[in-house]
């Protein structure tokens, strides 16, 4: 019975989460987006105990649940190994291996030093929650959008336009190829070993080994009734149960519930870890162990959160059915980052390259940064739209705090940006046309034409940029029919302004 609720709660909570990742309308978040805010390492960098401190005491009481039930990337790894297991002959197929210690404090106490040293790329690329959002965004996405757009096409054939297409393209080839090798490496791993990543690699996962060893309810073996089958260490995709010793390793133990399910003997249960017995073997068997444990937990706790508080393409045509050619992204003197990123230093500390504001960004403003210092986290461009003024869902879906929620009304008097002029790509002065397109468009009035040349009443007029008033949009470098660069273009804002 408990193995069937964990894989219900699980399967749901999965689900829900790869979809908020799909789903480019953003309309799930209002509904489900808790699921993204309740994952660890986000939490801890938003500064949100309260789910922290919730985790926290869920896995002193149950163990890691959270490992089983919540991480996407942990069920993940579950639904490949199942599959895997289901081959002829491949079940039982897992054994009793010792934990590898160097290798899990090794990767925490990098993981550790990457946050309080700025390792932006390395914090993200460690992070279980970030690198399952990877796979789900470069992977995944794509298909769920191709689905969507035969669904349009099929609809606009019969007069329906219940569905919209979607453009389908690569948004960074760096994180594309990380998303894909991340792929691989897990789907490897789970298939031959099952929780070999969540108890080798997984920062996350280590944090919370040091609570799970003194989880008050735990899977317990009865030596009385243990025939020393090996049936439930043979299941155990933790390979933490030892028969032979007749002993858990409750660090390791992910509170699955297979053991229980497939001991025919009624040997091992779930159930209160401390009572006399128990207390006994515990004090005879794990003393030392404990004080260590307990040791590393405090140490490894005061380094996180001091770390934490520092630290296909449809081709477009114009009306003389001439191909347009692609805009090139220009080089900007500061990267631009969301409005309600308060500034770039906020934004790079607690952003974990998840990609869930990527993937339900409208107008694909938003795409994993190419800068190997900063790799895999989001920044702003505007060869493919711009930030429109009403739009707000990244804010909304942040599980980090990177990018803080804001209301339209707020976002009007927010400048992220500061646009600029190249009048030697200004099509004004390069085709002696007129133009004014960047004026048209501005939202906020901050960019007026002049005259070219004043003392000439028939003049052109060019553009020019009120800086007090423009707030980096990006409707006017957008919008600028210079190919392939635009004649205007927004440099970022350290520190944003907010009128």
């Amino acid at each position: 019975m408990l193995r069937k609720i964990r894989i219900t709660l699980a399967a749901i909570s999965f689900v829900l989460i790869t979809l908020l990742f799909l789903d480019f309308t953003g309309a799930l978040h209002a509904w489900f987006g808790w699921l993204a805010k309740i994952q660890l390492f986000p939490a801890l960098l938003a500064m949100n105990f309260g789910v922290v401190i919730g985790l926290a005491v869920v896995t002193l009481l149950l163990g890691r649940v959270y490992c089983s039930v919540i991480c996407p990337l942990g069920v993940f790894q579950d639904v490949i190994s199942w599959f895997s297991g289901q081959r002829k002959g491949k079940s039982r197929r897992f054994g009793y291996s010792g934990e590898s210690k160097w290798l899990r404090y090794g990767v925490l106490g990098v993981f550790i030093l990457a946050i309080i040293f700025g390792a932006d790329a390395l914090v993200a690329l460690l992070a279980p929650y970030s690198s399952y959002g990877r796979i789900a965004q470069n992977l995944f996405a794509p298909i769920y959008q191709w689905g969507n757009n035969l669904l349009a096409f099929i609809s606009e054939r019969i007069g329906s336009y219940a569905f919209y297409t979607k453009d389908v393209w690569i948004k960074s080839l760096p994180t594309f190829i990380i998303a894909a090798v991340t792929f691989v490496a897990l789907f490897i791993l789970a298939w031959r070993n099952g929780r070999t990543y969540c108890n080798t690699i997984c920062p996350v996962g280590t944090v919370l080994s040091f609570l799970s060893r003194f989880s008050m309810f735990r899977p317990v073996i009865d030596k009385s009734k243990c025939k020393s089958c090996h049936s439930c260490e043979k299941e155990c995709k933790a390979a933490c149960i030892d028969i032979d010793g007749k002993s858990i390793d409750y660090s390791r133990c992910v509170d699955c519930f297979d053991c229980i399910d497939n001991c025919k003997y009624g040997a091992i249960k779930y159930g209160f870890a401390y009572g006399r017995t128990a207390k006994m073997k515990a004090k005879a068997e794990h003393e030392n162990k404990a004080d260590r444990s307990r040791r590393a937990f405090l140490t490894s706790s005061a380094l996180a959160l001091g770390a934490i508080t520092i630290g296909a393409q449809e081709k477009k045509i114009d009306g003389g059915l001439a191909a347009i050619q692609d805009k090139k992204v220009p080089e900007r003197k500061m990267p631009l980052v969301p409005f309600g990123a308060i500034s770039l230093k906020h934004f790079r500390d607690h952003c974990t390259g998840c990609q869930l504001c990527v993937s339900v960004c409208p107008n694909g403003v938003l795409r994993p940064s190419t800068d190997l210092e900063h790799l895999m986290q989001p920044e702003m461009s505007y060869e493919r739209g711009y930030c429109r003024p009403e739009c707000v869902k990244c804010s909304q879906v942040c599980p980090a705090g990177a990018i803080m929620e804001i209301t339209p009304e707020e976002k009007t008097a927010i400048h992220i940006g500061t646009a600029a002029v190249d009048y030697d790509l200004c099509v004004v002065n390069r085709d002696n046309v007129s133009c004014g397109n960047c004026a048209r468009h501005c939202p906020v009035g901050a960019i007026r034409m002049v005259k070219k040349n004043p003392d000439d009443k028939d003049s052109l007029r060019i553009p020019t940029v009120i800086e007090d008033r423009c707030i980096g949009c990006g409707a006017c470098e957008n919008l600028c029919p210079s190919r392939p660069y635009s004649a205007i273009h927004v440099d970022g804002l350290q520190i944003h302004k907010i009128d």
